[in-house]
């Protein structure tokens, strides 16, 4: 069992002597079974990265092998494996069918209230069959967008591979989004049909998902033409006549078997629209036979995944993209055993993710550091109610992870025996672009480590030029088959967007890096993630590591405030660790404690003692609505967050701390 000996006090020193150190070597034992436990794919990669990619994309299963693999004759507009024919369905399911692998468990899915369901490939590839029967009777095919709008259930799965073999590009909406949200992507990607959902639970409640998404004007799309509802809850919903249809009647009247639509490389597999948290937002579109390539490769490799003895659990949602990488798409590819859980992980109780983990012997867990931090605040009592000793490796994904939460997540949760694999990509990559590789790199606490094979990361200055040693932007030198073909109807968007400021070869990824003496690359958050005190460019990311670090702070959101002063003014949101109390002493040491790790300049000006912190039910941090409460601005809408009442409870403490001040 993976659990903690001693008192907490113990266990904190223990911690700290851990984040004391630089490297982690890969465990031995690990190595001696690894997939990858050397450097040949780095170096195939490295002399020919055509061949290299091209042999990779030769382990799916094509209708016609391609004999190309880029074609960069139009930058950045680049096209991979353009002259092979491929379904991305039939790689997910047929293939291990008919290799006599459909009683393999493809999903262990458990309900927020207890119930499970074990679904096969071959169950899978049955009612796949069915429905995409179903929608082509619909009039559903090739090129026709279809929106799915599910919690996080099975038949989301089924959705998307039922979309994928008839070449009808699917447009995921987060189930967490609110239904206006739907209707606007529904509009804007012009989609013929909607999958949705009678009602969702969360948390004990049940939102009426097919009302609210009729009262956002849904019937008004002249272009939706059907919407398939899933009845999973029993909630009230009405359906128009013509225009709705129960999923689960659908299904009943299609036909057994639809074989797989035979599609270009390069037919679009799916969009999938940003949050829009900054601006309009943007429909990322990938391919089929790229994106398939590097998804079935980087699960492969970063996860160490052994299909016929591993289970793998990604505990993202299927509307965000680490959802259709490592939920979806990249286990399958692969033929493996993944676990699907509708719920939070605090319900019905905050043992609920280590309870799944022992009853299904989960063997990788992927998660976000959010996640981490907040197991970290509730404390070791509860992973130690539960035997997590079948891990035997651990993921981080979202966003840099600090090393007093890499520390907890080690010890407590892998028992110092798994390597923590902290991977680095984004919406538009596709899939992992910067990881260590858990069976040959040595890892160090808060960094990405290393690019994939294949993968030319750098980090230039702001005219270009590459730094060896050093900050600035992270950009990729060269095309990869995952990466985002276009932006959905937005060309120049595409290209203003991420091809402008270095050129049209590359990448620039939006996010500041830093790289070290050996060559590691540290993501310190997004460019505009960096606040200017006087002239001095620091890291949100650094001031919060340093924060987490300090004795009893489970986590901490760092934001730029407007100051007459300096320019800006560091405002920290600081969350405690169980039964810790917020005070003036606690507050100054924290501030002191910066300064002593960064420089006085990194100081906090402003502690915000907070409950919680605005999340997304993916655990990413809000942190322009922390801007909007700092500042005294009204806030928009929350119905993505995981829990909307935050943002009620942090104003309250602004408040009082304003009123406290005025006195």
């Amino acid at each position: 069992m993976a659990t903690t000996k001693g008192t907490e006090d113990n266990l904190e020193q223990e911690l700290q002597s851990l984040t004391e150190r630089e490297t982690f070597e890969p465990p031995a034992e690990f190595r001696q079974h690894a997939v990858v436990d050397d450097d040949s794919l780095h170096r195939k990669a490295h002399d020919d990265p055509e061949a290299f990619w091209l042999e990779r994309a030769r382990q799916l299963t094509w209708v016609s092998e391609p004999t190309e693999s880029l074609d960069d004759s139009n930058p950045p507009f680049f096209r991979w494996f353009a002259d092979g024919k491929i379904n991305a369905s039939y790689n997910c399911l047929d293939r291990h069918v008919d290799a006599g692998l459909g009683d393999r468990v493809a999903f262990h899915w458990r309900g927020e209230e207890g119930e499970e369901e074990a679904w096969t490939y071959a169950d899978l590839l049955r009612d796949v069959q069915r429905l995409a029967n179903g929608l082509k009777e619909r009039g559903i095919g090739r090129e026709d967008v279809v929106g799915i709008y599910l919690p996080m259930i099975p038949e989301v799965v089924v959705a998307m591979l039922a979309c994928a073999r008839i070449g009808a590009p699917h447009n995921v909406v987060f189930g967490g989004f609110s239904p206006q949200s739907v209707s606007e992507r529904m509009k804007v990607s012009e989609a013929k049909a909607l999958i949705t959902v009678d009602g969702a639970r969360r948390k004990g409640k049940t939102a009426p998902v097919k009302t609210e998404v009729d009262q956002e004007g849904i019937g008004d799309l002249d272009h939706l033409e059907t919407i398939v509802v899933v009845r999973r809850t029993g909630a009230d919903c009405e359906m128009a006549e013509g225009r709705d249809v129960w999923y689960h009647e659908l299904l009943d009247g299609a036909d057994d078997e639809c074989p797989p639509e035979e599609l270009d490389a390069e037919h679009p597999l799916y969009i999938l629209y940003t949050s829009g948290s900054t601006a309009s937002p943007k429909g990322i579109v990938h391919t089929t036979g790229g994106y398939l390539t590097g998804i079935a490769h980087t699960t492969k490799i970063v996860f160490d995944l052994k299909p016929d003895e591993d289970v793998f659990w990604c505990s993202a949602d299927v509307g965000w993209v680490t959802g259709h990488s490592y939920i979806v798409y990249g286990p399958m590819l692969n033929g493996a055993t993944s676990v699907m859980w509708e719920g939070a992980p605090d319900y019905p109780d905050k043992d609920i993710w280590w309870e799944i983990c022992e009853r299904y012997g989960v063997t990788i867990l992927y998660t976000a550091p959010t996640a981490i931090r907040a197991a970290l605040k509730w404390g070791v009592e509860y992973p130690e109610r539960h035997d997590l000793s079948a891990l035997r490796l651990l993921g981080t994904v979202g966003e840099p992870i600090n090393p007093k939460a890499w520390a907890w997540y080690h010890k407590v949760i892998g028992g110092e025996r798994c390597p923590i694999v902290d991977t680095w990509w984004q919406t538009e990559t596709g899939g992992i672009m910067i990881s260590p590789l858990p069976g040959l790199t040595a890892t160090k606490p808060g960094s990405a480590t290393l690019p994939l094979p294949g993968i030319e990361a750098g980090v230039y200055d702001e005219n270009g030029e590459e730094l060896d040693e050093g900050q600035g932007y992270l950009v990729l030198k060269r095309p990869w088959p995952s990466m985002l073909r276009t932006l959905y109807r937005e060309e120049d968007r595409f290209v203003e967007t991420y091809f402008e400021k270095f050129g049209r070869e590359t990448y620039l990824v939006g996010d500041a890096a830093r790289k070290d003496e050996d060559g590691y690359f540290w993501i310190v958050g997004r460019i505009d993630d960096v606040i200017n005190v006087s002239g001095h460019r620091m890291s949100t990311a650094e001031i919060e590591s340093a924060i987490v670090s300090y004795e009893h702070v489970a986590e901490s959101a760092v934001i730029g405030e407007d100051d007459e002063d300096s320019g800006q003014a560091v405002t920290a949101f600081v969350t405690l660790e169980g039964d810790a109390e917020p005070d003036d002493e606690l507050e100054s040491s924290i501030r002191e404690h910066v300064a002593k790790r960064i420089g006085k300049v990194a100081r906090p000006k402003r502690i915000i003692w907070a409950d919680d912190l605005p999340k997304t039910r993916s655990g990413k941090i809000m942190r322009r609505l922390l801007r909007d409460i700092a500042e005294g601005r009204e806030h928009g809408d929350v119905s993505t967050l995981r829990e909307p009442g935050v943002m009620d409870d942090l104003a309250e403490k602004v408040r009082e701390q304003g009123d406290e001040g005025d006195e």
